[in-house]
């Protein structure tokens, strides 16, 4: 059988202020290609090329050229939405295709993306029914200042407003600060209900560090009285953290590598057997396998490369991944999933406190969701996956 050949960039960063986690996605990416070209009866063989860069915004740009003028014209990349928005000019220039796996704050439209990661509507939105039914209405805010932090944290307040709650603060940090002492302060003396996290890489692990020793001096407890939630946290940061903060804390994402079920097991063990050395497997390393898996089955499909056609034939197309069905929606390109919130352990990994009944269908705009989360978290009772 002759096969396809697909010409595939890979734009992960596995160094720099987050390139603990990004360094996931490219696991994830390299994994679904191990195994879709060693299959005997797949009719596509990927041939990636990898660019890291470097967890510097700068360094997206030239790494994007330089894949589309080696002809490549499928990219599988960017953790931050700052690197997405970077190389989204170029990809559409080019009529290239950008195959997107990280969980984003929404509100973007383009035909030259795929998004495999999660929209605000399962993430963010039941993260705010979680936090509102379960802590009260009082929400402290900080962010990375850049959009990922400046629209999470928007939609949050938003959506406590429309609940009657209230933000009580919002403060941003640049990408990779560790000092944030007086936000802590800040923190303490404001008195929220709960914080919402939506700082990324370095600048989260210090901030969660740093607040546990805060309350710990002050002989709060901070996990009870200061719960921390977050849209982007995952297992590999947790690690990141380490023991001194790492558990207790609130999480909502559509996967957890402790997920019961045969096919998360087998990507787990895959995923482990493949890269020892870690960085272990998160929600991004799973949404890069799904991505690469999608544009496969898609090329496969249309018989073709072609991005038009290659974009034709990914609508509607189903992929049983290792946290249940996604589908490609249609109308906007994004993928269905299911919405899940989990508390991290001590070990590293995530008890779940809820898991909603079956995937959902994307709303990046949150323009069509009528759907509450609120009585689903009021029957929800903790459960150990692992």
């Amino acid at each position: 059988m002759t096969r396809i050949d697909v010409p595939l960039g890979l734009l992960f960063s596995n160094t720099g202020s987050y390139g603990t986690v990004a360094h996931t996605l490219l696991n994830g990416a390299k994994l679904a290609c191990k195994e879709i070209n060693a299959d005997p009866n797949a009719s596509v063989m990927l041939k990636p090329l990898h660019i890291d860069p470097q967890s510097n915004l700068g360094n997206y740009g030239p790494a994007v050229q330089t894949m589309l003028d080696k002809g490549i014209r499928h990219i599988c990349g960017c953790y931050t939405s700052s690197s997405r928005k970077e190389v989204i000019p170029l990809i559409e220039k080019r009529d290239a295709l950008l195959w997107y796996p990280t969980h984003y704050e929404g509100f973007e439209s383009t035909t030259n993306v795929i998004y495999t990661g999660a929209a605000p509507n399962h993430h963010i939105s039941p993260l705010i029914d979680y936090l509102f039914t379960r802590f009260g209405q009082r929400a402290f805010c900080i962010g990375s200042n850049y959009i990922w932090g400046w629209e999470s944290n928007r939609v949050l307040r938003e959506g406590l407003q429309k609940r009657g709650g209230e933000v009580l603060a919002e403060r941003y940090v640049p990408v990779g600060e560790t000092d944030l002492n007086d936000i802590i302060e800040e923190i303490l003396e404001t008195r929220p209900n709960f914080v919402f996290n939506a700082l990324i890489g370095e600048s989260s692990y210090s901030f969660f560090r740093a607040f546990r020793n805060a309350c710990r001096e002050k002989g709060i407890d901070q996990v009870a009285q200061y719960p921390v939630a977050s849209c982007n946290l995952s297992e590999p940061e947790l690690r990141a953290i380490g023991a001194d903060g790492a558990d207790g804390q609130i999480s909502s994402s559509v996967y957890f590598s402790s997920l019961p079920g045969a096919r998360n097991a087998r990507f787990v063990r895959a995923y482990q057997a493949e890269f020892p050395e870690g960085p272990v497997a998160s929600a991004e390393a799973e949404a890069a396998y799904v991505a690469i898996h999608m544009l496969a089955k898609s090329v496969a499909k249309a018989g073709t490369a072609d991005v038009q056609a290659v974009c034709q034939a990914v609508a509607g197309q189903e992929f049983d991944a290792p946290q249940g069905k996604v589908t490609i929606d249609p109308d906007t390109l994004h993928a269905s999933l299911t919405p899940r919130i989990g508390l991290s352990r001590s070990d590293y990994e995530f008890d779940l406190l809820f898991e909603a009944s079956e995937p959902v269908k994307p709303d990046p705009y949150l323009v069509s969701s009528t759907m509450t989360y609120e009585p689903a978290l009021r029957r929800s009772m903790l459960r150990a996956v692992s």
